[in-house]
């Protein structure tokens, strides 16, 4: 079976995989919250870091980051199982177990949080196509094909052309 085949017939869970993102009333403004909160978060643990810093100080930063990175994924997720498949949802789990090692692996801290830091430069001001692209689907993927492999309608009904 050729990998295109592969691709329009294997049957994605729509619970997980919508033809369409969700979004719920208020989802950009929960995200700003979110990421100021996950910056200020970022920014304490590198204060911790940067400049050695008793344990507890930065344990209160560490859960912030944590939380609100853990929230603001499952909000990617909940709104598009694609987001698992682009390489920008792969970077943050990324992102999450290097931050996960934090207290695992006390004498690699600074590695682990520069190389968060780097990992996020790259991918938050990579282009989009790079930021959507899936090596799963050989492309960018922003939303799936039915199972016949018509593209997605948009949110208006149309077909889309993407």
């Amino acid at each position: 079976m050729s990998l295109s085949r592969l691709r329009r017939t294997y049957n994605r869970p729509s619970w997980l995989f919508p033809s369409e993102p969700r979004y719920f009333l208020g989802q950009r403004w929960v995200y700003v919250g979110l990421r100021t909160l996950h910056l200020l978060g970022v920014a304490g643990l590198g204060a911790g870091f940067l400049y050695p810093a008793a344990d507890t100080t930065w344990q209160a930063y560490y859960l912030i980051t944590i939380l609100s990175g853990s929230i603001l994924t499952l909000l990617f997720v909940w709104s598009s199982g694609a987001w698992l498949l682009q390489i920008a949802g792969q970077a943050i789990l990324l992102k999450l177990v290097l931050i996960g090692l934090f207290p695992v692996w006390p004498d690699a801290r600074m590695a682990l949080f520069i190389a968060v830091i780097v990992l996020s430069g790259l991918i938050a001001h990579a282009p989009k196509h790079v930021r959507h692209y899936s090596q799963f689907n050989l492309g960018r993927q922003e939303r799936f094909r039915d199972r016949q492999g018509a593209p997605a309608p948009d949110r208006n009904g149309n077909e889309s052309r993407k």
